[in-house]
């Protein structure tokens, strides 16, 4: 499955490690163009000082592992296009070029579903997206531990599972892998 990963789910570290970790797994193949990266890394702006270096680290380390992932937006086709924000016309062109079955955003309401389906995309949101790959079979379970592990490192304090993935914006996940082994660590 080609699924566009919008700038909106890049920026949560604990998400997009989350999202980026289901891809490893091979549950699909993520996508995105130069424009969402950028828009992503310039994000980081606001954040505490080095967050932008710490983004394109982790941007040059996604092309890396997924050099086939980067796609380049027909700026005619992107003309043609209508959403309610003009400014996510890129997102869309991107998923089109990329011949993507998903568009993965948390901004529902600026893709409208039938301009999606016109195109033959289907628009899913992280927490249903990653909470049915585990239903599925894929090893999330494992991702989380990963996931967790790191946010405890950077933290400096252990942190339930459930709780972390629902700060995360991951609830239903969180609760789905509730019931899964989670590492030792309590959900």
């Amino acid at each position: 499955m080609r699924v566009l990963l919008d700038a909106c789910v890049l920026f949560p570290s604990v998400l997009r490690e989350m999202l980026l970790g289901a891809a490893r797994t091979g549950a699909f193949l993520p996508l995105w163009s130069e424009r969402i990266l950028e828009e992503w890394a310039r994000a980081t702006r606001r954040l505490p000082a080095g967050a932008e270096a710490v983004a394109r680290a982790e941007i040059a380390a996604m092309r890396a592992a997924w050099p086939e992932s980067e796609v380049a937006v027909d700026e005619d086709l992107l003309r043609t296009l209508s959403l309610p924000d003009p400014d996510d016309r890129h997102v869309l062109a991107a998923a089109i070029a990329a011949g993507a079955e998903v568009l993965m955003t948390l901004n529902r309401r600026d893709f409208p579903p039938r301009t999606l389906a016109r195109h033959g995309l289907l628009l899913r949101e992280p927490d249903g997206f990653l909470t049915e790959l585990h239903h599925e079979g894929f090893d999330l379970v494992g991702v989380a531990s990963d996931v967790l592990a790191r946010a405890e490192s950077v933290s400096g304090r252990e942190q339930a599972l459930r709780g972390r993935l629902k700060r995360a914006g991951l609830p239903r996940l969180g609760k789905a892998l509730a019931v899964s082994p989670t590492a030792g660590h309590p959900t």
